[in-house]
């Protein structure tokens, strides 16, 4: 039967009741909380209807599984579960469940983050167990704990207690959704650039470049995009006549299919045209931008006529002390603890990491360059990074062939980077032992391309960066990850109590 939700004899949505048992034991199915609606559209409004007050819309479909066992327990109906899903669990809106489960109970074991291969897949996973509170001796990671936060983390101080600041809203955006075939190569783009309509309608108006998480973490693919805005009316639309005929004959068909009416009918727009976003970046010349899912946790500069993917987030921020602040060491740190992941690449959440976020000073508040020594200096390393990153990318030597520019990619950069610093090469001989451990890795790092110089500069200019954060911050620059963490919790509880 299905598990998590039924139909009375009227037709209307109830919660299927499951049986009395002395112990919940499974594998729940897995679906991320952005394919639901695609994947169980027939259903989807009355499962986050049902379950609103206790289950958050759109999170993983295997944290209904979680919340009815809790609610077996409660009930007393049942002793204790022990269930599996995959690491996101642990952050989000998807660690709701586990709030609750500690609410009303408690966990006793958990696995936080293992490996799962099985018939070919190979994903990241928790394992959790939890019951009434009854059971007092808690083991985390195979190790006995004192307590088990409900971000399966054990210490002395429990992150999953941080409050979004409304300082920090209204400027981080998930990118655009597109929700259908908009995107066009240049050849395309450039043909309908030069194209002259008789209304006297640009097409540079709504023909636009864009980017993805490809475009950021390797190398440009020059795309661009159809992008008739909010809500421009058909008829205006159909003003500009070769992107409409691309839309109407590529985009139309597709939506013509969709359940969705409101994609049927405007079938020229996109699915989630991001008012908000749009309104936030509109005054500004630049953006700041992350690929949401990544291995490494890289911000870089957009021009504000580039639309960006919804693999993105950005941040409408044109200033470089902001790019800085997110680039240091305690934004990273505080992302990753703060964020999920997919498999082994960290995800990043403008709500839950982004939001919670504690800077220096409150966004909008902080002093300018020319009035604050810290300020300052973490702008000019944030100049620096860029300028370091982007010489390195496309650098001006003639005996650098195409084939190696190629390779250099930021993913690369930041490869050898996080080699560079396991092993602190003080020569070359120890760098290119350093690249070895790389290629064994299947990241192939050519020395054609990377040198020992080019890590110690940007290994320096990070290490700049991250200092002159933390002497904004008041704090010491030798700090520990757990100190560093710990002063970042209590300042976003005194800045979320108002003190």
């Amino acid at each position: 039967m299905d598990a998590i939700l039924a139909y009375d004899e009227q037709g209307n949505p109830v919660e299927p009741e499951w049986v009395a048992a002395d112990v919940i034991i499974g594998n729940p199915p897995f679906l991320g909380g952005n394919r639901l609606r695609q994947e169980l559209e027939h259903y989807v409004d009355d499962l986050f209807n049902l379950y609103k007050d206790r289950v958050p819309a759109f999170a993983d479909l295997v944290c209904y599984w979680f919340e009815k066992s809790r609610q077996q327990i409660e009930r007393g109906l049942t002793k204790r579960a022990g269930l599996l899903a995959t690491n996101s669990i642990r952050g989000g809106v998807n660690r709701t469940v586990l709030q609750r489960i500690k609410e009303t109970g408690d966990i006793f074991m958990a696995w936080s983050d293992r490996k799962w291969v099985l018939a070919g897949a190979a994903v990241r996973i928790s394992i959790i167990g939890f019951d009434n509170g009854k059971q007092k001796r808690r083991m985390l990671n195979g190790q006995p704990v004192p307590h088990i936060y409900a971000d399966l983390s054990n210490g002395r101080f429990d992150l999953t207690q941080a409050k979004q600041l409304s300082e920090n809203e209204n400027i981080s955006f998930m990118g655009m959704s597109k929700k259908g075939p908009f995107d066009i190569d240049e050849s395309i783009a450039q043909a309908m650039l030069q194209h002259i309509n008789p209304s006297g309608k640009v097409n540079a108006e709504v023909v636009r470049p864009s980017i993805n998480g490809i475009d950021v973490v390797q190398r440009p693919r020059n795309k661009w995009i159809i992008d008739f805005g909010v809500n421009m009316p058909i008829n205006e639309a159909a003003l500009y006549e070769k992107p409409f005929m691309y839309v109407q004959s590529v985009v139309k068909p597709i939506r013509d299919q969709v359940r969705r009416k409101r994609r049927q009918t405007y079938w020229w727009l996109f699915g989630e045209p991001c008012p908000n976003l749009r309104k936030a970046v509109h005054l500004l010349s630049r953006y700041i931008a992350t690929v949401a899912v990544a291995k490494h946790r890289i911000f870089v500069w957009l021009n504000k006529e580039v639309v960006p993917d919804s693999a993105l987030y950005v941040f409408a921020r044109d200033d470089d002390y902001f790019f800085g602040i997110l680039h240091s060491k305690m934004h990273e740190l505080w992302s990753l603890r703060k964020g999920t992941s997919l498999e082994n690449r960290p995800r990043y959440t403008g709500t839950t990491t982004f939001e919670t976020f504690p800077f220096p000073w409150p966004p909008g508040h902080e002093p300018s360059e020319a009035d604050n020594v810290h300020v300052f200096q973490i702008a000019d390393c944030a100049r620096q990074l860029v300028e370091f990153r982007d010489n390195w990318l496309n650098p001006n030597d003639p005996n650098i062939g195409v084939v190696v520019t190629e390779k250099r990619t930021l993913t690369n950069l930041y490869n050898a980077l996080t080699c560079y610093r396991e092993v602190k090469p003080a020569h070359e001989n120890a760098w290119g032992a350093a690249l070895s451990q790389i290629v064994a890795l299947g990241n192939i790092v050519p020395k054609t391309y990377l040198n020992l110089a080019d890590m110690e500069t940007l290994d320096s200019i990070h290490s700049q960066l991250d200092r002159a954060v933390l002497a904004a911050y008041g704090c010491a620059h030798d700090l520990s990850e757990e100190e560093i963490l710990e002063n970042l919790l209590a300042l976003n509880l005194e800045r979320a109590a108002g003190v």
